[in-house]
């Protein structure tokens, strides 16, 4: 395989757990030492766990005859990285935060180890990302899962606790987690008369300008109440059970979705709920027109997280073309997270303007002393790592994983 998989560690495996504490880099290792020694006896807060089968208590690791005991350890500076490894298992067992070492995979095949618990949001991850790989810190960066099984991807969001999701996987899990550049991350907030006036005509979505842009964020996300995109239309439905997919007629709300039953009209008092957004997260997917037979590859899915493989409760929906689906799969965002995800954006915005000003001012050449010849120009600094930027999630699902497609350059 072209990516190494993904190595997901709980506490109840040791000899995982040694094993991803040695791939830490010396200063990470060092700042886990840190954190554990000063952290491990203050009580945490656990947040609203999606399973309860997160983290059980660790098992201690084998001892050799000659190992020192942690006490001894932490009685004297641990200086080699076996000493920091032991002192960190030691400390991980009496600490009360959940914490989990996972390996973040980017598209040109390397990777990064890293160590994360309960209180980190995505974003904080995203920014530790960022100073490990040096790219551009542009807002399109995520973290997103991809489950193999079901071939499915999606990215998490800025404001997410990164453990809780994670929790949710099996043991012997397959999935992975990837450090992409998703131009479709915000695209709703870049260009917002796409989602909110889709009905209207083309040329005249093409001439609202800037201000008109951020009129219509405000009014939708900053007045007395969150306004969703008004979707609606013909959807594809794979019915429970069933092989065939069946066109309904499918009306986004603030609540959930909803559809038109058969012989009923499209008024709110004939709408009857197909699924509401509270307990389930919105996944694309790829290949299904193989996989499961759709009229096309441009499908969604929405599912509990705890649900890692094929299910009943799985709502399998497919739409005519990659447009309606970025329509449906944004607005659904809006719908479930309100403006929280607003406040994503403009945070991400914030940080990449203030980052750009940092670069250009640490760039500017140096002051000119009074014999011209003796000037040095200053050089911007290498870039470094920068993934690659594929259009649409299935398309870099696809990539990924299913006989690997042509890949785009930056």
């Amino acid at each position: 395989m072209l990516f190494s998989t993904m190595c997901f560690s709980l506490l109840s495996f040791p000899y995982l757990l040694i094993e991803s504490l040695n791939e830490l880099e010396d200063q990470d290792l060092d700042a886990l030492v840190a954190d554990l020694n000063s952290k491990s006896s203050t009580p945490a807060s656990q947040p609203s766990a999606i399973t309860q089968a997160a983290a059980p208590a660790a098992t201690n690791p084998p001892q050799t005859n000659n190992a020192e005991s942690p006490r001894v350890l932490q009685m004297r500076e641990p200086h080699t990285k076996a000493d920091k490894i032991q002192l960190a298992l030691e400390k991980l067992r009496e600490a009360k935060v959940r914490k989990l070492i996972i390996k973040v995979l980017m598209v040109d095949g390397s990777s990064k180890t890293l160590m994360v618990d309960e209180r980190q949001t995505v974003r904080e991850v995203l920014d530790n990302l960022f100073e490990k790989t040096h790219c551009d810190r542009s807002i399109d960066w995520s973290l997103c899962e991809t489950n193999p099984e079901l071939q499915i991807e999606r990215g998490f969001e800025d404001h997410e606790y990164l453990v809780e999701p994670l929790s949710a996987w099996t043991r012997n899990t397959e999935n992975k987690i990837w450090f992409l550049s998703r131009p479709q991350k915000y695209t709703l907030f870049k260009d917002p008369q796409v989602f909110y006036m889709w009905k209207k005509d083309r040329t005249l979505l093409n001439s609202i300008n800037k201000r008109d842009q951020e009129l219509l964020l405000k009014e939708s996300f900053e007045g007395a109440s969150l306004i969703v995109p008004d979707i609606e239309g013909l959807l594809y439905l794979k019915e429970d059970g069933k092989k065939a997919w069946k066109q309904r007629y499918f009306v986004l709300r603030a609540s959930g979705i909803y559809y038109v039953p058969k012989g009923k009209t499209k008024s709110s008092s004939d709408l009857a709920c197909f699924v509401q957004f509270e307990k389930v997260n919105i996944y694309t997917t790829s290949d299904y027109k193989q996989k499961y037979r759709a009229p096309t590859d441009f499908c969604f899915i929405l599912k509990h997280p705890c649900i890692q493989k094929e299910s009943h409760y799985i709502k399998f929906l497919c739409c005519d073309d990659e447009h309606t689906l970025s329509l449906w799969v944004n607005s659904i965002r809006v719908a479930k997270y309100g403006t929280v995800l607003y406040k994503n954006y403009q945070a991400a915005v914030k940080r990449a303007s203030t980052l750009s000003s940092n670069l250009h001012l640490s760039t500017l050449p140096a002051p000119q002393p009074s014999a011209p010849s003796a000037a040095h120009e200053g050089k911007a600094m290498d870039s470094g790592h920068v993934g690659k930027i594929h259009k649409h999630p299935s398309q870099q699902f696809a990539a990924m994983h299913f006989r690997t497609t042509s890949k785009e350059q930056q």
